[in-house]
């Protein structure tokens, strides 16, 4: 087993028996009765021919009772066995379906903490592998794999001491067979270790394939590219099925290889035991032998079970690397301090923190000096010589500066590439700017815990995603402890109220599939529906209209004046009617700001801006 193999299995190991310490003890325990029960059985052979039945032979009128009592003995051991057996089992079922949740619990939570960068250059699919296949594998590991070879390590161990107290010349047999199926067994697996862990990744890239295509299902269609699909398909199946082969081909020649080995070990022990019994070689007995063969298949057969097991094993480990590559993907960091209160005025203007919701919010600044600075939340949002990109190589805002005062309604327009949604992701600290600074409220928003910087942001995002369950739950999401009352009157402020009503259950009508059963624009009236309840005092409209149709946008854009009504908003769109009235429209161009103004300065001015509104330019 490779170095990198050898610390995924030890990391496995510690994770599993921290958590279930005193179950794996009893497990361990009673595996080892078990296999203790079973040598003895074993043993009884030798005792059972030399001490009874070769005696009795030569007997005209045997006494059988002390025959009937032994064997009474021995069913008792075998039945101690029998009930450790079942007892191990019972325990492994909640030790394995235990970690297997213990290991969920913790991707999911691990993955709750890792930056939207993480999810931007992984595909969703292989993600989705590693929660399924590779949990899977490890299910199999742990509630077979593991026992069967603990199982077996503990016969090994009972048996050969068996065999040293019977016959060290046979026993010296046994072991250099052994030993040369150990030799046998590491050749293979090292060879198969590295197709396992190709395989699993490659069933990653295959689900990720099968997500993408199901998802882009109606354009593949409409482009008619089944063909081509199905030849991109064919390429990431066939590096699959190269990798299983791969994999599956010396798993597979492991267990005839051992299982012949098995019997030439067999065969030369009885040849030589034979011979030995012949000779009268230390008194060797008929029942001796008989048990030394029985004792040496039991030898044997271990080694050829832990080499089966091998195989899982592997394949299990390299699921467990794809497991913990996720555990230790760098963390979304977050050395924020300020964070987010409710408050209320006192006489003489300041603020103060209260625990009840009183409709205004401050910022709970703690200076260096020990001091505690409350600050209302107005929603003041400015760049500062901001330049970002979202890898080294490529710049996407250069030396960006603009700023939106409370309740003003700024607007960018730009080709596709130009920045626009960047600066959205800016604003939520989804990224990180490499030069300059952003300010909310005149602070540093790196100073800000990014999980109250969030909760003071209402959000419609480009790509409107409805979570299954009730319409009702998909709206309480943007606050979690918003009344029914609450949720209904901020579907009535997007203008979504009329619809849900018409929908088989209103508000609780299950939804699924990501709202499927939903056209796109009642998708979109839901999430804004959702940005509402949250009442938050800066909105961030990344393109909200721009799937829906214009009957649609215009009941729409009723609801969300109201929305944004003493409110700092930022909007991105494609449809320029939707942004007429903004206090300031920025038109953007390859990461720089080359126009801004309201919307008659920018007439006026006869640019980029002209253009794009009286047609002379599209937007792409």
């Amino acid at each position: 087993m490779s170095n990198s193999r050898g610390k995924t299995m030890k990391r496995l190991f510690k994770f599993v028996v921290k958590r279930h310490k005193k179950t794996c003890f009893a497990i361990l325990l009673l595996i080892i009765v078990s296999s203790i029960a079973s040598v003895m059985g074993t043993i009884f052979i030798k005792s059972l021919i030399d001490d009874y039945i070769t005696p009795y032979i030569n007997m005209a009128n045997p006494d059988f009772g002390p025959l009937t009592n032994a064997i009474l003995k021995m069913i008792a051991i075998y039945a101690v066995g029998v009930i450790a057996t079942f007892s191990y089992n019972k325990l492994l079922i909640k030790v394995t379906q235990g970690s297997l949740k213990e290991i969920r619990d913790t991707m999911f939570e691990h993955m709750e903490k890792l930056p939207i960068r993480y999810f931007d250059t992984h595909n969703h699919g292989d993600i989705m592998s590693i929660y399924t296949n590779d949990t899977d594998t490890l299910r199999q590991m742990i509630s077979q794999s593991v026992p069967q070879v603990i199982v077996s390590a503990t016969t090994i161990v009972c048996v050969l001491v068996s065999m040293i107290v019977m016959s060290i010349p046979m026993t010296i047999i046994s072991v250099l067979m052994v030993c040369v199926m150990l030799l046998v067994s590491k050749h293979v697996t090292n060879r198969s270790g590295r197709y396992f862990f190709a395989q699993q990744t490659n069933l990653g890239k295959v689900n990720g394939f099968i997500e993408e295509m199901m998802e882009g299902q109606k354009v593949v269609k409409v482009f008619t590219h089944e063909e081509e699909a199905k030849f991109d398909f064919d390429k990431v199946n066939e590096e699959l099925f190269e990798s299983a082969y791969q994999a599956n081909k010396y798993a597979n020649i492991l267990m005839p290889l051992i299982g012949n080995l098995g019997y030439v070990s067999y065969v030369l022990v009885a040849v030589v035991g034979g011979v030995l019994a012949i000779n009268g070689y230390m008194d060797l007995t008929v029942g001796t032998l008989a048990a030394f063969l029985q004792l040496n298949r039991s030898f044997n057969q271990p080694i050829g079970q832990i080499s089966q097991q091998i195989n899982m094993v592997l394949m299990a480990l390299a699921g467990a690397e794809r497991i913990f590559a996720l555990m230790d993907e760098e963390v979304e960091d977050d050395l924020g301090h300020v964070s987010l209160v409710n408050a209320k005025e006192n006489a003489d203007g300041t603020l103060s923190p209260v625990k009840e919701r009183t409709g205004l919010w401050a910022w709970e600044h703690k200076r260096p000096d020990g001091s505690i600075e409350y600050v209302r939340l107005a929603g003041d949002v400015r760049f500062h010589d901001v330049t970002f990109g979202y890898n080294e190589n490529k710049t996407i805002l250069y030396d960006m500066n603009l700023f939106a005062k409370p309740g003003e309604k700024l607007a960018f327009v730009g080709a596709t590439g130009a920045g626009k949604t960047t600066i959205t992701n800016l604003i939520n600290r989804f990224y990180d700017i490499q030069k300059g600074s952003i300010t909310y409220d005149g602070i540093d928003i790196k100073l800000i815990k990014k999980a109250d910087l969030r909760r003071s942001l209402g959000i419609v995002l480009q790509d409107t995603h409805l979570f299954t369950g009730t319409v009702m739950d998909n709206i309480r999401y943007g606050k979690l402890d918003a009344t029914d009352e609450e949720c209904i009157e901020a579907a009535k402020l997007a203008n979504a109220h009329e619809f849900i009503m018409h929908l088989e259950h209103g508000y609780q009508t299950i939804l699924s599939g990501d709202g499927s059963s939903l056209s796109q624009g009642q998708c979109q009236l839901l999430a804004i529906a959702r940005a509402a309840v949250a009442n938050p005092p800066v909105l961030i409209l990344d393109e909200a209209t721009s799937s829906i149709d214009t009957r649609t946008e215009s009941i729409v854009q009723s609801g969300m004046d109201k929305l944004m009504e003493g409110r700092t908003v930022f909007v991105i769109a494609h449809r320029l009617s939707t942004i007429k009235n903004s206090d300031a429209i920025m038109v953007l161009d390859q990461g720089r700001i080359i126009e801004r103004g309201d919307h008659d300065k920018l007439i006026k001015e006869k640019g980029t801006y002209y253009q794009l509104y009286t047609g002379g330019l599209e937007l792409d």
